[in-house]
């Protein structure tokens, strides 16, 4: 069985609409974290191209990039799957995030789950040398931070 992370929050919009926030408007809430770059450089700017087989990628002031993953299951509204990684990782590793859009009574019931850190050794760069529960913790932490971004957004 592969290691998970498991965070939800409820958001005060219709499932069509947090969908698109989240996937379309993802570089307007999505807060950075120096625990968890994906690449050596200045933190930049979260975006999704929305659509199946779109890219993840972070986007730099200085025009660059670096591709995060992309796009594996698209499900408006109910649901999107993407691969997620850092520059560190080896060729053949990826994690996997899977977001539910779950609708509770005219808002949405967000929840995320990022699978597979434990393909990472403890030593490795990404992991900070930290037991794989103590670094799922500080990963749980981060991604619902960044929900509680995504909830405070007004989007009506």
């Amino acid at each position: 069985m592969t290691s998970r992370v498991l965070v939800a929050l409820r958001v005060a919009a219709p499932p069509e609409r947090v969908f698109e926030a989240f996937t379309a408007e993802i570089g307007e809430w999505w807060r950075p974290h120096a625990l968890f770059r994906f690449t050596d450089r200045a933190d930049g700017r979260l975006a999704i191209d929305p659509r199946p087989g779109g890219r993840v990628t972070e986007r730099y002031p200085d025009g660059g990039e670096f591709q995060v993953g992309r796009i594996v299951e698209w499900e408006p509204p109910r649901r999107v799957v993407l691969t997620w990684r850092a520059d560190t990782f080896p060729p053949d590793v990826d994690t996997s995030v899977h977001v539910r859009f779950e609708d509770v009574g005219g808002a949405t019931r967000v929840v995320v789950e990022h699978f597979g850190w434990d393909g990472l050794p403890q030593d490795h760069v990404a992991r900070h040398t930290f037991p794989l529960f103590q670094f799922e913790l500080r990963l749980a932490e981060w991604w619902q931070s960044n929900l509680e971004s995504l909830a405070q957004r007004d989007l009506a």
